[in-house]
C-alpha cells in the first residue's frame, strides 16, 4: 500500500484528500505543523510527501531543503500560491512536481501513480546487482562488499538498523531504545562512540567512502549511493 504523508494546514483541505486518496488504497498521515511533519518522516517510511506552502512557523519552500537533507522522498507541492517563482524554486530545491490549487483530486492520484511510477523504475535500474552491505538476521552477521565485519553486539545492532533503513535517516533514540545490546540508561551520546567504531571497521575495507552520514538534529543515514 502507498503510504502519504500531507503537510498542510487546511484541515478541511487535509480531511477532503485524505478520504480520497484513502478510497484509492493509499495510507495517509497528516500534519498541520511543518515541524510535526519532519519528525513524522523521521519516524515513519512513506512513499511520498504532499506539501503545502504557506505553513505555520516555516514556509513550505524551506521545509523542502530540509526533507532533502534526510530523505529522497518524492515530493509534491499542493499550494494556492500561483507565482511562478515559487514553483521554480519549489522544483528546484527538490521537490518532484507542483500542483496549484484548486485541483481535482483524481488529478493528484494521476501525478501520485505517475510519480512513483518514474522513481521506482529509476532506483530498480540504479540498484547494484551485489548489494555493498549483507545483513543476515539469523546469523547475526553483516559482511559488507563480501568481506564479514566483525561487531559486538551492540554495533550489529546499531548497523543492522540502519541497514533496515537504508537510505532514511534513524534518530538517535531510535537507534538508543530499539537495541537489544544497549543499556536503555546509557547516554544518548554512547551512539555516536559505536557509529565511529563501525565507521573505522568499515573504512578498513573501503576507506575512501563514508556510509553512514550524520542527519544534523536527527541521527544518521547509511546510504550505498557513493
Amino acid at each position: 500500500m502507498i503510504k502519504i504523508l500531507i503537510i498542510e494546514d487546511d484541515a478541511e483541505l487535509a480531511l477532503i484528500l485524505t478520504n480520497f486518496l484513502t478510497k484509492h488504497d493509499m495510507e495517509v498521515i497528516g500534519a498541520e505543523d511543518p515541524y510535526i511533519g519532519l519528525s513524522l518522516l523521521t519516524q515513519h517510511t512513506f512513499d511520498l510527501i504532499i506539501l503545502d506552502l504557506t505553513l505555520p512557523g516555516m514556509d513550505g519552500l524551506e521545509v523542502i531543503p530540509k526533507i532533502r537533507e534526510i530523505s529522497n522522498i518524492p515530493i509534491i507541492i499542493s499550494s494556492a500560491r500561483d507565482d511562478i517563482t515559487d514553483k521554480v524554486i519549489g522544483l528546484e530545491r527538490g521537490a518532484d512536481d507542483y500542483m496549484p490549487k484548486p485541483y481535482d483530486p483524481r488529478e493528484l492520484v494521476t501525478r501520485i501513480k505517475t510519480i512513483l511510477r518514474r522513481t521506482h523504475t529509476t532506483e530498480e535500474q540504479t540498484t547494484p546487482k551485489e548489494a555493498l552491505f549483507d545483513l543476515d538476521t539469523k546469523a547475526h552477521s553483516i559482511k559488507f562488499k563480501g568481506d564479514f565485519l566483525t561487531l559486538t553486539a551492540a554495533e550489529y545492532d546499531i548497523l543492522s538498523m540502519l541497514i533496515r533503513n537504508k537510505n532514511g535517516s534513524v534518530s538517535r533514540e531510535q537507534l538508543l531504545y530499539d537495541s537489544e545490546h544497549i543499556d536503555d540508561d546509557s547516554s544518548i551520546k554512547n551512539i555516536d562512540v559505536i557509529i565511529s567504531r563501525v565507521r573505522q571497521k568499515i573504512a578498513k575495507i573501503d576507506p575512501d567512502h563514508v556510509y553512514i552520514k550524520p542527519i544534523r538534529g536527527v541521527g544518521y543515514l547509511l546510504t550505498d549511493r557513493v
